[in-house]
């Protein structure tokens, strides 16, 4: 279950009225907040309700949730990443957030991807979950099958039911999944010299059964300066996770490993 935020709040940015919610001490972890950004048809319960109490106790924790998601209505436009990741960029303006880690899930870990990208003045580091900079980077028939899904085979699952209980409009959540399939159809192929530019020091995070590819993420890895032998050259900024026994959906859900895991990169 998600804690209980400090404070709770609708940002008007980009025609949007997107909410955010507020956890922990702003003056814990040097006074840098760590936005949290969720996964696709998903909020932040589904996405980080197990994890956000343990990682606000060490520092603020601002959750961010997108067009058509959770508590924030739709509005008339498709679903892309670069304008989800210009929607927070806005949204953190809005708040006074100058600079921030970011923590993105699937969907989230590609909209801090592009927000790493454009806005790396912002970014101080990274944790990017399940993440894939192009549709190779899926396992074979994944977007295939995400073509294939109906609002109606996800009755009853904790995301139709976080929908219906949060969303201002409940009815639409049809309307968010055929944007979400829009969104997946076309999805945004980075080259990799392009990710292999971002400068923040960035924690990739998969499960060893998750829809992203293993060799996926060891390559975007590399892109990162790692890869390495440490012992001879000293660690690379950037760091690898591979959680044993763990699906795409489940990331989220391996608190004890990825607390501890993601506080001591975030301390640096």
């Amino acid at each position: 279950m998600t804690t209980q935020p400090t404070s709770t709040g609708h940002a008007p940015v980009n025609g949007l009225n997107m909410y955010y919610e507020i956890h922990g001490d702003p003056a814990a972890g040097g006074g840098v907040p760590l936005v949290l950004l969720h996964g696709a048809l998903s909020a932040t319960g589904t996405s980080f309700g197990d994890l956000l109490g343990p990682l606000a106790e060490g520092r603020q924790v601002i959750a961010v949730e997108q067009q058509a998601h959770g508590h924030t209505a739709d509005i008339d436009r498709p679903l892309t990443i670069a304008q989800m990741a210009a929607d927070t960029v806005a949204l953190l303006e809005h708040i006074g957030v100058a600079q921030a880690d970011f923590f993105g899930y699937s969907l989230g870990a590609g909209i801090a991807v592009e927000i790493a990208v454009q806005r790396p003045s912002i970014v101080r580091r990274l944790v990017l979950a399940s993440v894939s900079i192009n549709a190779g980077g899926f396992h074979p028939g994944v977007l295939d099958g995400i073509e294939m899904l109906q609002p109606e085979m996800l009755a009853g699952t904790p995301f139709e039911t976080e929908y219906k209980e949060i969303a201002p409009r409940p009815e639409d959540f049809a309307v968010m999944v055929a944007k979400v399939k829009d969104l997946d159809g076309r999805l945004p192929e980075m080259a990799g010299e392009t990710f292999a530019g971002i400068t923040a020091p960035t924690l990739l995070v998969l499960g060893d059964s998750d829809i992203i590819r293993p060799e996926h993420a060891v390559e975007l890895f590399r892109l990162l300066g790692g890869g390495v032998a440490g012992d001879n050259v000293g660690l690379p900024a950037s760091r690898l996770a591979i959680l044993p026994g763990t699906t795409h959906v489940t990331v989220p859900y391996q608190v004890d490993a990825l607390v501890p895991m993601i506080t001591s990169f975030l301390a640096g």
